[in-house]
């Protein structure tokens, strides 16, 4: 008996190593057509291969794209650990700053990569998409804050990892442009946390659950106090805030879901600050108001950065807040004002006033009905209205311009002969700009569009011009690049309104703005 027990055992061990080569050889063959797939194979083939402890062939590109998102969080986490470790080598306040944005967007990266395979959230392929964009242009910002402050050498290269590469993998794996604008985060066409009470919220003025009020007539006479307020709710239903007129000096960081500042109008309720990078912040951190907590509404408010053109990148707004809209508000600075950093947002009837590369960032945004006003630059410098920032052809992002006015300032108009003003210049290799049926003054360069560097991005770019209008809009002396386009079908024109290029249709109505969905 002894004996047929040993033979047994020595014949299975036999089958196991004779057969285990195969299987390995299957395994590797299965991985390496799924990794071929991807811009990246060798890290894909790599990190598959020695992360995942039990490994089987996906059937369909789906579940690949699931199994790509697990080992882009798994390697995200342990970037996160080690880059919470390299706070210790900073160097410097500049080192620190940059690091400690890196910190934030590496917890908001995580946090984007457990909601696309999280089965409770039941996202769209849309959504996905969205969110790993997101994800990929926080990484991009994180290594950009380093070396824009001039401290790249050290603690940035300590921060290498493959996260960006997995997530590009990601990315790639279904056709971006064929994936249909639609989400399942909404109830009845409106977004879930909308309750019937409040879907009239923007229509008329809804009730306050705290004011602020500079002379003390409020609950509070800041907009933090408010905020820290807020942040002690049970659940996260809507919150409105009162902002009453003054000029409020705050730099504020809005990470709660569903606030709503709704000021006095944008003449009279205004928040300021004056942080720049020459002042020694980051562009991402020199914000005067940073907006990620998503449903975020502000309506009637100035957003307004006073650095001046001296301090170079200035912001006075930045947002990554999914699925936010800004109604009736301005945005003032000049180098950077708005930064539409990344997620899905709205503008509608705003005004919006800069130099160079004032509309920038790596969101999906329309600004509707927007008045854009170019001011008076530095000596030498040209304007530049936008500055997309899209590092990758299967991101769902871009800048569209429907229906607005560019125009110059009061202090630019004596100085438009002598300056060069362009309608955008390609911040990244895959930057992405429309202006559609606007009115362009003549202050917009026959060129149109400036490069950024060379031939940098010429080719990769995507710059298109719809049916504008105005002394500025005549297309016959515009740039010869291979990415720029007179677009003139109403088919193509259409992929970047409301409806179809941040799937409007679906969670507008809810905050009762005013929108075109289409042309």
């Amino acid at each position: 008996m002894a004996t047929n027990l040993v033979s047994s055992f020595f014949l299975c061990v036999s089958f196991a190593l004779f057969f285990s080569p195969a299987l390995s050889n299957i395994l590797n063959t299965g991985i390496d057509s799924w990794c071929k797939k991807t811009p990246y194979p060798e890290t894909c083939k790599y990190t598959l291969t020695h992360d995942q402890k039990s490994l089987s062939i996906p059937n369909k590109v789906s579940d690949f794209k699931k199994l790509a998102i697990q080992v882009a969080l798994k390697r995200a986490l342990k970037a996160q650990s080690h880059n919470k470790w390299l706070g210790q080598k900073c160097r410097n306040k500049k080192e620190k700053a940059a690091w400690a944005d890196c910190l934030s967007l590496y917890e908001d990266t995580i946090k984007l990569l457990n909601h696309t395979v999280d089965p409770a959230i039941k996202c769209t392929d849309y959504d996905s998409q969205t969110w790993l964009s997101t994800a990929l242009t926080n990484l991009d910002t994180c290594r950009a804050g380093f070396v824009e402050l001039g401290v790249s050498d050290f603690v940035l290269p300590l921060m290498s990892n493959n996260v960006s590469k997995l997530i590009s993998n990601s990315l790639s794996l279904g056709n971006s442009s064929n994936v249909p604008p639609v989400t399942n985060l909404y109830t009845e066409g409106f977004p879930s946390w909308v309750s019937p009470g409040d879907r009239k919220l923007l229509q008329s003025t809804p009730a306050a659950d705290v004011v602020v009020a500079q002379d003390g007539s409020g609950n509070y006479k800041t907009i933090k106090e408010a905020l820290d307020v807020a942040a002690k709710r049970s659940g996260s239903k809507r919150f409105v805030i009162h902002v009453k007129r003054g000029v409020y000096k705050e730099n504020l960081d809005i990470k709660l879901k569903n606030i709503f500042l709704l000021g006095d109008g944008l003449r009279y309720t205004i928040i300021t600050g004056s942080r720049s990078v020459v002042g020694g912040s980051t562009t991402f951190n020199s914000a005067t108001v940073a907006v990620t907590g998503e449903g975020f509404i502000a309506r009637g408010i100035t957003f307004r950065n006073t650095a001046g053109p001296k301090n170079h990148q200035a912001v006075a707004l930045r947002s990554g807040a999914d699925l936010s809209v800004f109604y009736l508000c301005s945005f003032e600075g000049y180098q950077d004002t708005l930064y539409t950093h990344s997620q899905r947002q709205f503008y509608k009837e705003c005004y919006v006033y800069g130099t160079v590369d004032f509309i920038f960032g790596n969101a999906a945004v329309v600004l509707q009905n927007c008045m854009i006003y170019a001011r008076k630059p530095m000596s030498g410098q040209k304007n530049t209205i936008t500055a997309q920032g899209r590092t990758d052809p299967n991101q769902n992002t871009g800048i569209s311009i429907h229906d607005s006015r560019v125009m110059a300032a009061p202090d630019f108009k004596s100085s438009v002969g002598s300056v060069k003003t362009f309608l955008g210049r390609p911040w990244k290799e895959y930057s992405r700009t429309v202006f559609m049926q606007s009115f362009l003054d003549t202050l917009v360069d026959p060129a149109g569009w400036l490069e950024w560097s060379g031939n940098f991005a010429l080719k990769t770019l995507y710059y298109g011009e719809y049916k504008n209008i105005g002394p500025g809009a005549p297309t016959s002396g515009r740039v010869k690049w291979g990415g720029y386009r007179v677009i003139t079908s109403s088919s193509e024109a259409s992929k970047f309104t409301v409806n179809n290029f941040i799937a409007g249709s679906s969670w507008l109505p809810a905050t009762n703005v005013p929108f075109t969905a289409g042309l």
